[in-house]
Protein backbone atom coordinates (compact mmCIF):
# COMPACT_ATOMS: atom_id res chain seq x y z
CA UNK A 1 0.00 0.00 0.00
CA UNK A 2 1.44 3.09 -0.58
CA UNK A 3 2.09 6.03 1.71
CA UNK A 4 -0.52 8.75 1.70
CA UNK A 5 -0.36 12.13 2.52
CA UNK A 6 -3.43 12.67 3.59
CA UNK A 7 -5.56 10.31 6.60
CA UNK A 8 -9.18 9.28 6.06
CA UNK A 9 -10.77 8.33 9.29
CA UNK A 10 -14.05 7.01 8.52
CA UNK A 11 -17.25 6.73 6.54
CA UNK A 12 -19.13 9.52 8.38
CA UNK A 13 -22.24 10.71 6.92
CA UNK A 14 -25.09 9.93 4.57
CA UNK A 15 -27.02 12.66 2.05
CA UNK A 16 -30.18 11.73 0.99
CA UNK A 17 -32.99 13.00 -1.42
CA UNK A 18 -36.37 12.10 -0.38
CA UNK A 19 -40.14 13.40 -1.60
CA UNK A 20 -41.50 13.50 2.12
CA UNK A 21 -39.91 15.05 5.03
CA UNK A 22 -42.68 14.01 8.01
CA UNK A 23 -42.92 10.31 6.03
CA UNK A 24 -38.97 9.89 6.32
CA UNK A 25 -39.25 11.41 10.07
CA UNK A 26 -41.61 9.12 11.09
CA UNK A 27 -39.75 6.20 9.93
CA UNK A 28 -36.01 6.88 10.92
CA UNK A 29 -36.74 8.55 14.30
CA UNK A 30 -40.16 6.69 15.30
CA UNK A 31 -39.23 3.44 13.78
CA UNK A 32 -36.16 2.79 13.80
CA UNK A 33 -35.23 5.43 16.46
CA UNK A 34 -32.73 7.85 15.67
CA UNK A 35 -31.93 11.04 17.45
CA UNK A 36 -33.12 14.17 15.44
CA UNK A 37 -30.61 17.22 16.09
CA UNK A 38 -32.39 19.80 13.93
CA UNK A 39 -34.84 20.30 11.18
CA UNK A 40 -36.12 22.23 9.66
CA UNK A 41 -39.41 22.19 6.27
CA UNK A 42 -36.99 20.99 4.03
CA UNK A 43 -33.84 19.35 5.84
CA UNK A 44 -33.73 16.62 9.04
CA UNK A 45 -30.39 15.80 10.58
CA UNK A 46 -30.12 12.24 11.86
CA UNK A 47 -27.53 10.46 14.20
CA UNK A 48 -27.17 7.71 16.44
CA UNK A 49 -27.17 7.56 20.05
CA UNK A 50 -23.22 7.13 20.25
CA UNK A 51 -22.26 9.61 18.32
CA UNK A 52 -21.07 13.12 18.92
CA UNK A 53 -21.02 14.54 15.85
CA UNK A 54 -24.13 16.70 14.70
CA UNK A 55 -25.22 14.10 12.27
CA UNK A 56 -24.35 11.01 9.90
CA UNK A 57 -27.60 11.09 8.14
CA UNK A 58 -29.19 14.12 5.97
CA UNK A 59 -32.46 14.25 4.64
CA UNK A 60 -32.96 16.92 2.04
CA UNK A 61 -36.85 17.19 0.90
CA UNK A 62 -37.02 17.18 -3.23
CA UNK A 63 -38.85 16.37 -6.06
CA UNK A 64 -37.59 12.63 -6.67
CA UNK A 65 -35.39 10.26 -4.53
CA UNK A 66 -31.43 9.99 -5.41
CA UNK A 67 -28.23 10.14 -3.54
CA UNK A 68 -26.45 13.35 -2.98
CA UNK A 69 -23.08 12.57 -1.78
CA UNK A 70 -21.03 9.88 1.00
CA UNK A 71 -18.95 11.64 3.09
CA UNK A 72 -15.49 10.86 4.78
CA UNK A 73 -13.94 12.45 7.73
CA UNK A 74 -10.35 12.86 7.25
CA UNK A 75 -7.69 13.54 9.90
CA UNK A 76 -6.97 17.66 9.78
CA UNK A 77 -7.60 20.47 7.33
CA UNK A 78 -4.73 20.25 5.23
CA UNK A 79 -5.59 16.91 3.76
CA UNK A 80 -8.38 18.09 2.13
CA UNK A 81 -5.93 19.45 -0.21
CA UNK A 82 -3.67 16.71 -0.59
CA UNK A 83 -6.88 15.05 -1.46
CA UNK A 84 -7.46 17.40 -4.26
CA UNK A 85 -4.28 16.93 -5.54
CA UNK A 86 -5.05 13.02 -6.25
CA UNK A 87 -8.22 13.73 -7.65
CA UNK A 88 -7.12 16.07 -9.99
CA UNK A 89 -4.47 13.82 -10.72
CA UNK A 90 -6.63 11.48 -11.53
CA UNK A 91 -8.40 13.69 -13.85
CA UNK A 92 -11.50 13.72 -11.69
CA UNK A 93 -14.35 16.33 -11.14
CA UNK A 94 -13.77 18.00 -7.87
CA UNK A 95 -15.99 20.96 -6.08
CA UNK A 96 -14.84 22.84 -3.03
CA UNK A 97 -17.88 23.69 -0.63
CA UNK A 98 -16.97 26.34 1.51
CA UNK A 99 -17.45 26.44 5.18
CA UNK A 100 -21.23 28.13 6.18
CA UNK A 101 -22.60 26.30 2.50
CA UNK A 102 -23.54 23.12 4.49
CA UNK A 103 -25.52 23.35 7.85
CA UNK A 104 -23.36 21.81 10.72
CA UNK A 105 -20.04 21.74 8.47
CA UNK A 106 -16.56 23.56 7.66
CA UNK A 107 -15.43 23.38 4.00
CA UNK A 108 -15.28 20.22 2.28
CA UNK A 109 -14.33 18.82 -0.59
CA UNK A 110 -16.20 16.84 -3.06
CA UNK A 111 -15.61 14.48 -5.83
CA UNK A 112 -16.60 11.94 -8.13
CA UNK A 113 -14.48 8.78 -7.33
CA UNK A 114 -13.13 6.25 -9.73
CA UNK A 115 -16.56 4.51 -10.80
CA UNK A 116 -18.51 8.28 -10.78
CA UNK A 117 -19.55 8.02 -6.99
CA UNK A 118 -19.61 11.43 -5.40
CA UNK A 119 -17.82 11.42 -2.39
CA UNK A 120 -17.18 14.42 -0.02
CA UNK A 121 -13.91 14.99 2.59
CA UNK A 122 -14.19 17.15 5.89
CA UNK A 123 -12.16 17.70 8.67
CA UNK A 124 -14.67 19.86 10.67
CA UNK A 125 -18.19 19.21 11.76
CA UNK A 126 -20.39 21.16 14.58
CA UNK A 127 -20.68 18.46 18.05
CA UNK A 128 -23.14 17.76 19.80
CA UNK A 129 -24.00 15.66 23.29
CA UNK A 130 -23.60 11.86 23.12
CA UNK A 131 -27.09 10.31 23.78
CA UNK A 132 -25.16 6.96 24.58
CA UNK A 133 -26.86 6.88 28.34
CA UNK A 134 -30.15 8.35 27.70
CA UNK A 135 -31.41 5.31 28.50
CA UNK A 136 -35.11 7.13 28.08
CA UNK A 137 -34.43 7.83 24.50
CA UNK A 138 -33.64 4.52 23.40
CA UNK A 139 -36.57 3.23 20.79
CA UNK A 140 -36.73 1.32 17.35
CA UNK A 141 -33.19 -0.35 16.48
CA UNK A 142 -31.67 1.61 19.07
CA UNK A 143 -29.26 2.72 16.53
CA UNK A 144 -26.07 3.93 17.65
CA UNK A 145 -23.31 5.03 14.56
CA UNK A 146 -22.87 4.70 10.79
CA UNK A 147 -20.83 1.78 9.68
CA UNK A 148 -20.45 1.97 6.14
CA UNK A 149 -21.97 2.24 2.80
CA UNK A 150 -21.70 -0.38 0.20
CA UNK A 151 -22.10 0.65 -4.00
CA UNK A 152 -22.94 -1.04 -7.10
CA UNK A 153 -20.05 -0.31 -9.61
CA UNK A 154 -19.35 -1.78 -13.27
CA UNK A 155 -16.05 -2.36 -12.34
CA UNK A 156 -15.25 -3.77 -9.25
CA UNK A 157 -11.40 -3.90 -9.33
CA UNK A 158 -10.83 -1.15 -11.09
CA UNK A 159 -12.65 0.66 -7.70
CA UNK A 160 -10.58 -1.58 -5.51
CA UNK A 161 -7.30 -0.54 -6.93
CA UNK A 162 -8.76 3.58 -6.59
CA UNK A 163 -9.10 2.93 -3.20
CA UNK A 164 -6.47 0.53 -1.93
CA UNK A 165 -3.41 2.38 -4.12
CA UNK A 166 -4.92 5.92 -3.71
CA UNK A 167 -7.09 6.50 -0.41
CA UNK A 168 -5.25 3.96 1.69
CA UNK A 169 -8.14 1.34 2.34
CA UNK A 170 -7.28 -1.90 3.27
CA UNK A 171 -9.52 -4.96 2.89
CA UNK A 172 -10.89 -7.71 5.28
CA UNK A 173 -13.02 -9.55 3.00
CA UNK A 174 -13.39 -10.15 -1.07
CA UNK A 175 -15.71 -12.33 -3.54
CA UNK A 176 -14.37 -13.95 -6.53
CA UNK A 177 -16.04 -16.16 -9.27
CA UNK A 178 -15.57 -19.13 -10.29
CA UNK A 179 -12.89 -18.00 -12.89
CA UNK A 180 -11.07 -15.56 -10.03
CA UNK A 181 -12.81 -12.52 -10.95
CA UNK A 182 -13.18 -9.90 -8.01
CA UNK A 183 -16.82 -9.80 -8.01
CA UNK A 184 -17.00 -7.61 -4.38
CA UNK A 185 -14.58 -6.31 -2.28
CA UNK A 186 -14.70 -4.77 1.86
CA UNK A 187 -12.55 -2.09 2.55
CA UNK A 188 -11.87 -0.27 6.09
CA UNK A 189 -9.97 2.62 6.92
CA UNK A 190 -11.63 2.45 10.54
CA UNK A 191 -10.78 -0.84 12.63
CA UNK A 192 -13.97 -3.08 11.85
CA UNK A 193 -14.61 -4.84 8.52
CA UNK A 194 -15.83 -1.72 6.26
CA UNK A 195 -16.19 1.80 5.72
CA UNK A 196 -17.09 0.95 1.88
CA UNK A 197 -17.95 -1.94 0.02
CA UNK A 198 -18.12 -2.31 -3.53
CA UNK A 199 -20.45 -5.25 -5.42
CA UNK A 200 -20.59 -6.11 -8.97
CA UNK A 201 -23.56 -4.15 -10.97
CA UNK A 202 -24.99 -1.72 -12.83
CA UNK A 203 -23.39 1.64 -11.38
CA UNK A 204 -22.15 3.87 -10.13
CA UNK A 205 -25.34 3.17 -7.53
CA UNK A 206 -25.65 2.94 -3.97
CA UNK A 207 -26.65 -0.38 -2.44
CA UNK A 208 -27.41 0.59 0.88
CA UNK A 209 -25.95 2.69 4.23
CA UNK A 210 -25.68 0.59 7.33
CA UNK A 211 -26.03 1.84 10.72
CA UNK A 212 -23.99 -0.23 13.50
CA UNK A 213 -26.06 -1.75 16.81
CA UNK A 214 -24.99 -2.99 20.62
CA UNK A 215 -26.52 -6.21 19.86
CA UNK A 216 -28.66 -8.91 18.21
CA UNK A 217 -31.72 -8.24 20.10
CA UNK A 218 -32.39 -4.68 19.21
CA UNK A 219 -32.74 -6.11 15.54
CA UNK A 220 -35.19 -8.22 16.36
CA UNK A 221 -36.93 -5.44 18.31
CA UNK A 222 -36.60 -3.08 15.60
CA UNK A 223 -38.65 -5.60 13.75
CA UNK A 224 -41.20 -5.90 16.44
CA UNK A 225 -41.78 -1.86 16.36
CA UNK A 226 -41.73 -1.56 12.68
CA UNK A 227 -44.56 -4.06 11.89
CA UNK A 228 -46.44 -2.32 15.08
CA UNK A 229 -46.49 0.88 13.04
CA UNK A 230 -47.11 -0.60 10.00
CA UNK A 231 -44.00 -1.08 7.95
CA UNK A 232 -43.79 -4.74 7.76
CA UNK A 233 -43.85 -4.46 4.18
CA UNK A 234 -40.39 -2.47 4.59
CA UNK A 235 -38.23 -5.87 5.92
CA UNK A 236 -36.92 -6.69 2.69
CA UNK A 237 -34.08 -9.51 4.06
CA UNK A 238 -33.47 -10.94 7.33
CA UNK A 239 -33.32 -11.25 10.61
CA UNK A 240 -29.89 -13.29 9.50
CA UNK A 241 -26.34 -13.55 9.74
CA UNK A 242 -24.10 -13.10 7.34
CA UNK A 243 -21.31 -15.43 6.10
CA UNK A 244 -19.41 -12.51 4.72
CA UNK A 245 -18.45 -10.27 8.25
CA UNK A 246 -20.21 -12.70 10.84
CA UNK A 247 -22.17 -9.64 11.52
CA UNK A 248 -26.04 -9.75 12.48
CA UNK A 249 -28.65 -8.12 9.82
CA UNK A 250 -31.12 -6.59 8.69
CA UNK A 251 -32.09 -4.91 5.08
CA UNK A 252 -35.26 -2.56 5.54
CA UNK A 253 -36.46 -0.11 2.50
CA UNK A 254 -37.19 3.48 3.63
CA UNK A 255 -40.36 5.43 2.76
CA UNK A 256 -38.66 6.51 -0.69
CA UNK A 257 -36.91 3.09 -1.10
CA UNK A 258 -33.72 4.12 -0.27
CA UNK A 259 -32.28 0.45 1.55
CA UNK A 260 -30.62 0.61 4.92
CA UNK A 261 -28.90 -2.30 6.71
CA UNK A 262 -28.54 -2.19 10.35
CA UNK A 263 -25.39 -4.02 11.02
CA UNK A 264 -24.11 -5.70 15.15
CA UNK A 265 -21.34 -8.12 15.64
CA UNK A 266 -18.68 -8.36 13.05
CA UNK A 267 -14.80 -8.18 14.33
CA UNK A 268 -11.74 -5.76 14.71
CA UNK A 269 -9.13 -4.98 12.03
CA UNK A 270 -6.35 -3.45 13.40
CA UNK A 271 -3.24 -5.81 12.81
CA UNK A 272 -1.51 -4.72 9.48
CA UNK A 273 -0.80 -8.29 8.93
CA UNK A 274 -4.56 -9.24 8.99
CA UNK A 275 -5.15 -11.56 5.82
CA UNK A 276 -8.26 -10.26 3.55
CA UNK A 277 -11.00 -13.50 3.92
CA UNK A 278 -11.48 -14.84 -0.05
CA UNK A 279 -15.10 -15.99 -0.58
CA UNK A 280 -16.47 -17.84 -3.87
CA UNK A 281 -19.72 -15.56 -5.16
CA UNK A 282 -21.21 -19.00 -5.08
CA UNK A 283 -20.50 -20.20 -1.44
CA UNK A 284 -24.38 -20.73 0.15
CA UNK A 285 -22.90 -19.39 3.36
CA UNK A 286 -21.34 -16.46 2.06
CA UNK A 287 -24.40 -14.12 2.10
CA UNK A 288 -26.53 -15.52 4.53
CA UNK A 289 -24.78 -17.85 7.26
CA UNK A 290 -27.63 -19.73 7.65
CA UNK A 291 -27.88 -20.32 3.71
CA UNK A 292 -31.02 -18.87 3.17
CA UNK A 293 -30.90 -16.65 -0.43
CA UNK A 294 -31.41 -13.00 -0.54
CA UNK A 295 -34.36 -11.81 -2.84
CA UNK A 296 -33.99 -10.68 -6.60
CA UNK A 297 -34.48 -6.99 -5.89
CA UNK A 298 -31.83 -7.05 -3.04
CA UNK A 299 -29.36 -7.71 -5.99
CA UNK A 300 -31.42 -5.64 -8.91
CA UNK A 301 -32.47 -2.37 -6.79
CA UNK A 302 -30.64 0.65 -6.01
CA UNK A 303 -30.46 4.00 -5.23
CA UNK A 304 -28.91 6.93 -8.00
CA UNK A 305 -26.30 9.05 -7.33
CA UNK A 306 -26.71 12.89 -8.37
CA UNK A 307 -23.51 14.90 -9.83
CA UNK A 308 -21.63 17.10 -7.59
CA UNK A 309 -21.98 20.12 -10.09
CA UNK A 310 -25.22 20.06 -12.11
CA UNK A 311 -27.32 17.85 -9.67
CA UNK A 312 -28.42 15.72 -12.27
CA UNK A 313 -28.99 12.22 -12.02
CA UNK A 314 -25.54 10.26 -13.15
CA UNK A 315 -25.45 7.32 -16.01
CA UNK A 316 -24.98 3.91 -14.80
CA UNK A 317 -22.87 1.63 -16.73
CA UNK A 318 -23.64 -2.25 -17.21
CA UNK A 319 -21.33 -4.28 -15.23
CA UNK A 320 -18.12 -5.96 -17.01
CA UNK A 321 -19.20 -10.02 -15.12
CA UNK A 322 -21.97 -11.32 -16.49
CA UNK A 323 -22.87 -13.12 -12.85
CA UNK A 324 -25.62 -10.60 -11.12
CA UNK A 325 -25.93 -12.70 -8.16
CA UNK A 326 -24.87 -16.21 -6.80
CA UNK A 327 -25.68 -19.39 -8.40
CA UNK A 328 -25.71 -21.56 -4.98
CA UNK A 329 -23.76 -24.62 -4.74
CA UNK A 330 -25.56 -27.81 -3.40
Amino acid sequence: MNTMDFSIIRIARTVLHVTNIQASREFYVNGLGMIETESDENHIYLRGLEEHSHHSLLLKKADKATVEVLSYKVEKEQDLEEIEKLFMSKGLKTKWMPKGTQHALGRTLRAHDISGIPLEFFSEMTTVNRMLQRYDLYRGAKIQRIDHANCAVPDVQKAYDFYIDNLGFSCSEYTETEDGDLWAAWLYRKPTVHDQAFMNGPGPKLHHFAYSLTDRLSILDCCDVLASMGYAHSIERGPGRHGLSNAFFLYLRDPDGHRIELYTGDYLTTDPDLKPIRWDLNDPLRQTFWGHEAPDRWFNETSTFIDIETGEEIDYKAPILAQRKPKIMA
